[in-house]
């Protein structure tokens, strides 16, 4: 699948939320437990569901500051917004941050690469900035 970016440089391409992604219930399940035993969140099989934020219907983050935001100046992402990086992108970039700055559990290779990676949007999103302000297409 080609690399998708939500609006706040997170990979929906990556993402287990990401309807293309999902394979059955059982696969929802799995990401319910896996997210419980990484990052403590509690999540319901039925909310194991996303069309990415750049389109209308289900999100992972119903409520999510960064996408109304981004929508609102009609930006392809945060990098592309003159108040790059704003406290709302910091919170929500932070969450991985958080984690790997807090985790004292290790994980697989392969739970790095399932979910790690696809939060991990920091570097992409400055990556991005950089390449704007050198007069670089993204």
């Amino acid at each position: 699948m080609k690399e998708i970016l939500t609006l706040c440089g997170f990979r929906c391409d990556l993402c287990q939320f990401y309807n293309k992604n999902i394979k059955n219930q059982e696969h929802k399940e799995k990401v319910c437990n896996d997210f419980k035993r990484i990052f403590g969140y509690d999540i319901k099989p039925e909310d194991v569901e996303c069309v990415g934020c750049r389109n209308e219907g289900k999100h992972a983050d119903d409520n999510c500051l960064v996408r109304s935001c981004a929508l609102e100046k009609s930006v392809e992402n945060c990098a592309h917004c003159p108040e790059f990086i704003c406290d709302k992108l910091k919170q929500k970039m932070s969450f991985i941050e958080d984690y790997l700055r807090n985790n004292k559990k290790p994980l697989s290779d392969e739970e790095v690469q399932i979910y790690i990676e696809p939060y991990h949007s920091k570097e992409r999103m400055i990556r991005i900035n950089k390449a704007l302000d050198n007069g670089a297409a993204t």
